[in-house]
């Protein structure tokens, strides 16, 4: 079975940007036609976004609508999350008979995850997803839930699932840059190196620009691999 490339568009294309809302849409009816797909966007603006179970008067979301800051509910797992201007979005889709979900898809974060990292080494960088740094439970790629994408000791992206009976959702991001001050704001904890962890791939390596990734990393998103 083949993948689809949701959005095949040349890399320096306007169409590789959008709003994180406006990813958050197009992942859910990427889920709701329930074909083989993947896509990728450049994040325009910023936005705060959140999974299932987070309430939206949560205190972080709170302290992001103090500065401004959309927030955004997710249809998938984790706690809050900043997407910042030039952020990867990424997805997969495929139906839940495609061997390729596995019995084990909960907690595939490598396997699924894997064009990440295959992607990354195109620039002769190495990433892998592995254990998160368990600093906060508030903020997504900080909590100690899941697996985190790391590269050169930085938390540099994360993912989160929605299964349905049709099909599974495997989405995510990349960062690629870390405002930590704003997250650190965020947070309002008092503790030192909290946001430390946090880092961004155009400060550890990647040189190309969003665009240049984002249609990489589409492309090893969509490579088959069996499960």
């Amino acid at each position: 079975m083949k993948w689809s490339g949701a959005g095949r568009s040349g890399s320096g294309s306007p169409e590789r940007w959008g709003s994180v809302a406006e990813s958050l849409d197009r992942h859910a009816r990427l889920l709701e036609q329930g074909r083989p797909a993947a896509d990728v966007r450049c994040v325009r603006g910023r936005a705060v976004s959140f999974g299932v179970g987070v309430p939206a008067d949560a205190p972080l979301l709170r302290r992001a609508r103090a500065e401004g800051i959309a927030t955004l509910p997710r249809s998938s797992g984790g706690s809050g999350l900043l997407h910042e201007e030039g952020d990867l979005l990424w997805a997969i889709v495929l139906p839940r008979a495609d061997p390729r979900v596995g019995r084990d898809y909960a907690r595939a974060y490598a396997r699924l995850g894997s064009g990440l990292v295959r992607a990354l080494a195109t620039a002769g960088l190495s990433a892998a997803w592995g254990a998160p740094p368990a600093r906060s439970e508030e903020y997504c790629t900080l909590s100690s839930r899941g697996e985190v994408l790391r590269l050169g000791g930085k938390v540099v992206g994360g993912a989160a699932q929605h299964a349905t009976a049709q099909a599974l959702l495997h989405h995510g991001t990349v960062s690629y840059r870390v405002d930590r001050a704003l997250v650190g704001r965020l947070l309002d904890a008092d503790v030192p190196g909290l946001t430390d962890a946090l880092g961004g791939v155009a400060e550890l390596g990647w040189t190309e620009g969003p665009e240049a990734l984002a249609a990489w990393l589409e492309q090893a998103l969509g490579e088959e691999r069996p499960a």
